[in-house]
């Protein structure tokens, strides 16, 4: 047996203990073999009522997959985390492996007590308040949503759900499906009082928020109003002189051949997702040119 596979053998016996406890147990094949052969890669399985977690040894790295225990050749796992894993491992390298491979199982796997999830959540509905806007802070998506609840207080408890079930709020997820209708809504019936009260909280934002939140404003929200000139109209008068230029170009790019197509990849996106990161302005940054967003 060479280095390289005693050195996999000694990852998947300390990663054995916190596996069980994740309530994954080791696949054997029938001949009772843990480890398997395929295309020169070294495979471990574990099975559990949560899916399949995988380790997959070859091309000097060790990687760890994790998936749907389903026959669905389409349902392929995903890999989660990978090391460097060549000829010249020592003993540091797999307590570093074993270490990483752990947290990210817990990570993904864990059951979090409710003092622990609640604390999280709590975390992640903080906002930024109007006085630390001023002491050089910015506003953010999450603040943003929730300003716009208060302008519309039946999106509450769906803003709250985001959070509860991601355990961070995802602002593309709650805007495009929830918040986003109910504003384009707003704006076509018209009505003064929603109007100002709605605009107050997007100008204001849009003054002092990152780029992701001016981004979401410009483009996820008032870039549904698909370039159509009535409710441009409409808006233009509630808009800041800030706001309403990059509003309006965003509408005649986006009713554009190439707006529609970039639209088109925002709406449907390659099927492999990498974690999350916050955009850095993308389609508001080639739109505007000169005119950039607070950089932070």
């Amino acid at each position: 047996m060479s280095n390289t596979n005693e050195s996999f053998r000694k990852v998947l016996d300390n990663l054995s203990g916190e596996l069980e406890k994740l309530g994954f147990s080791a696949y054997k094949n029938e001949q009772g073999e843990f480890l398997s052969e395929s295309e020169g890669k070294t495979w471990a399985r574990y099975t559990g009522d949560k899916g399949v977690v995988a380790l997959c040894l070859g091309d000097g790295k060790l990687m760890l997959f994790s998936g749907s225990d389903s026959e669905n050749p389409e349902d392929t796992p995903t890999r989660i985390s990978v090391a460097l894993f060549g000829d010249q491992v020592d003993d540091k390298d797999i307590r570093y492996t074993v270490n990483d491979f752990s947290d990210t199982l817990h990570e993904k796997f864990g059951v979090k007590s409710p003092a622990v999830k609640k604390a999280q959540q709590q975390k992640a509905q903080q906002t930024v308040s109007k006085t630390a806007v001023k002491n050089g802070s910015y506003y953010d998506p999450n603040t943003l949503a929730s300003r716009i609840c208060l302008v519309f207080p039946e999106l509450r408890p769906i803003y709250k759900e985001n959070i509860n079930t991601y355990g961070e709020f995802l602002s593309e997820e709650f805007f495009t499906k929830y918040g986003t209708p109910k504003i384009i809504e707003a704006i076509k019936q018209n009505d003064p009082q929603t109007m100002k009260k709605l605009f107050q909280v997007l100008n204001e934002i849009y003054e002092d928020g990152t780029n992701d939140t001016q981004s979401l404003i410009a483009v996820t929200i008032l870039g549904e109003l698909n370039n159509d000139q009535i409710l441009l109209a409409r808006c233009v008068d509630y808009m800041s002189e800030t706001m309403a230029p990059p509003v309006i170009e965003v509408n005649r790019y986006l009713a554009t051949a190439s707006g529609k197509r970039a639209k088109k990849k925002l709406l449907d996106p390659p099927a492999y997702k990498p974690k999350k990161k916050k955009k850095q302005g993308g389609l508001m940054q080639s739109l505007m040119g000169g005119m950039q967003p607070p950089v932070q």
